[in-house]
């Protein structure tokens, strides 16, 4: 009878004790989210023409046409969108991309924007499912792999793109294959005069969260601070998904994005332009709670972070085009473009 009591007391407490040991740092946290979310943005905080939209691969594949061009150029019209990034993929596990029958249009899109839009930059947006996380996947410790990448990489510089803008996901922080092929790119890009971005995952909100998720999930969310900057100091873009953050409110979401955009400033190198996601979608679900997750949060969090920085480099990147609603086009106007 000892025994089953003893027993009894364990199967209560052992699980008490987990939910004490997530559910109080969490709580910290959040109420750590919820300061950075209050007071004003300085009157400084808003676009330097530096901003980014991710345009979905109907662009390169035939279904849009001359009228869609127009209707994207009056869009951007009293934006600070610089870059496109327009998906140009998905790379094959191996690291190939047969162009011909994943972008025909490629060529066709990337001439019709230098003719409507002189100003604007057009990335090649390549990605694929990564290796050990996602299997089939793509295995970045495969040098063969990270050679087929680099020539697919120059093939769609050669349809007319001004850059490289990789979506690798899910890449687990200290990945040395991921900073091998970023080093190989990026000898590339250079030699050619063109910039490699980067779509980065949200830095570790707090020492060990990502080593606990992996050990409880086998899922990798969050880079480190150190190695965010490993990848920062490869390219000339970074831009940080600061969206799908699992916070249930929006003051917790623009707090957590603040915070983001803060430790993402501390890391990344001055030279190298450094934007943080919007969302310009609807979803709800575990990971992204669209009553939380909204453009006036993500541009606010964004400013809060910000401060009063006069970094001239730095921006806000759209997700997404195709999911975009015309109230996702005005928060954004109405709240980061003010000074145009």
């Amino acid at each position: 009878m000892k025994n089953w009591s003893r027993r009894r007391r364990a199967l209560v407490f052992i699980p008490l004790t987990l939910v004490l040991l997530i559910t109080i740092p969490y709580g910290v946290l959040a109420l750590s989210w919820r300061v950075a979310f209050t007071g004003d943005p300085a009157a400084t905080a808003t676009t330097r023409g530096q901003d980014a939209l991710w345009l979905g691969h109907a662009w390169v594949d035939g279904r849009k046409s001359a009228s869609d061009i127009s209707a994207l150029a009056k869009q951007l019209e009293g934006t600070g969108i610089r870059d496109l990034y327009v998906h140009t993929g998905p790379l094959e596990h191996d690291g190939s991309l047969p162009l011909a029958t994943v972008s025909p249009k490629a060529r066709w899109f990337t001439d019709a924007v230098h003719q409507a839009m002189p100003k604007i930059r057009v990335q090649a947006w390549l990605g694929d499912v990564v290796q050990p996380e996602k299997n089939p996947g793509m295995d970045l410790e495969d040098a063969a792999v990270r050679d087929r990448v680099t020539t697919a990489s120059g093939q769609v510089l050669d349809q007319g793109f001004d850059g490289i803008h990789f979506d690798l996901e899910p890449v687990q922080s200290g990945s040395q294959g991921f900073l091998s092929l970023l080093d190989q790119v990026h000898a590339m890009t250079s030699g050619r005069s063109v910039p490699l971005s980067v779509a980065a995952a949200q830095i570790n909100p707090a020492p060990g969260m990502n080593g606990v998720l992996v050990a409880v999930s086998g899922m990798s969310k969050w880079w480190s601070k150190s190695y965010f900057a490993d990848v920062a100091s490869r390219v000339e873009q970074i831009a940080v998904m600061s969206y799908d953050t699992w916070t249930p409110l929006e003051s917790l979401y623009g707090g957590y994005v603040a915070q983001q955009t803060e430790m993402a400033l501390e890391v990344t190198p001055a030279k190298v332009d450094l934007l943080m996601g919007v969302p310009f979608y609807w979803e709800d679900n575990f990971s992204h709670r669209g009553s939380a997750e909204t453009v006036e949060a993500a541009v606010r969090g964004a400013q809060l972070g910000l401060g009063d920085s006069d970094r001239r480099n730095f921006g806000l990147a759209l997700y997404v085009d195709f999911a975009a609603t015309d109230a996702n086009w005005t928060a954004y106007r109405d709240t980061w473009c003010t000074n145009l």
